[in-house]
């Protein structure tokens, strides 16, 4: 008998009244590889009046990706058992899962509502025979939607999907609804300046979990000294 599995998932808050919900896209099978990506950050360019500039200073923090495919398959959700969730399977395939993962790509209003850009005053324009220039007020841009990337106790982070390809394998014999899919995702994780433009009801418990994966990494990283071999450290010039 086989025991628990741990699943890795996305997690998303929608604004909602009264309060947010939690869209959770739980994976149907955990990924088989990942591709975890590390890209430096890049040099700053000297200070206005500088000639020189420190070489080896850089500008901000490294780029943290993750790339992987997820596969999704109905007829297992339908085996499982669960009424529900296997009504939904036998309606739509798996689609309701692809498009949980496709809203990701599309932006959210801003906090409290509005458009994009410029928004004209209406008090200056309303004058009549005013040649002045019309105030304008600056409108909160779309931004993309801010998930957690949940992969186990030890990594939660912040995440923007920034690509997502599809590819369908298999479908029902009646609506065509795919009934296979395997979905390659690509997450970019926020750094802490991004973060600082979160809003919403994720933007504190983004920063937490941003706070705590990176408390976690830099308490292994010294966990790691009790590795250090005694004959490479001799072969140091000290």
């Amino acid at each position: 008998m086989s025991g628990f599995t741990l699943k890795g998932g996305l997690i998303e808050f929608m604004e909602s009244f009264p309060i947010p919900i939690p869209n959770v896209i739980i994976f149907q099978y955990n990924p088989e590889t990942m591709t975890h990506g590390w890209t430096p950050a890049t040099t700053g360019a000297p200070p206005a009046g500088q000639k020189t500039n420190n070489p080896l200073a850089i500008n901000g923090q490294p780029q943290e990706t993750f790339s992987f495919t997820l596969a999704m398959d109905s007829n297992d959700t339908i085996a499982d058992g669960n009424a529900v969730v296997a009504g939904l399977a036998e309606l739509s395939g798996v689609y309701s899962r692809l498009a949980a993962l496709e809203m990701l790509l599309f932006p959210t209003a801003p906090p409290g509502g509005g458009l994009i850009g410029s928004l004209t005053s209406a008090l200056g324009g309303l004058g009549g025979g005013s040649s002045s220039p019309t105030p304008t007020q600056q409108v909160p841009a779309q931004q993309l939607p801010t998930v957690l990337f949940v992969w186990g106790p030890g990594r939660i982070v912040p995440v923007r999907v920034t690509a997502l390809s599809i590819t369908e394998k298999l479908y029902d014999g009646t609506l065509l609804n795919p009934t296979h899919v395997e979905a390659q995702i690509t997450l970019k994780v926020l750094t802490k300046e991004e973060l600082d433009y979160v809003d919403g009801p994720l933007g504190d418990l983004a920063k937490i979990a941003s706070t705590y994966s990176q408390g976690l990494r830099e308490a292994l990283a010294i966990a790691n000294l009790a590795n250090a071999v005694s004959s490479i450290i001799g072969m140091l010039p000290v």
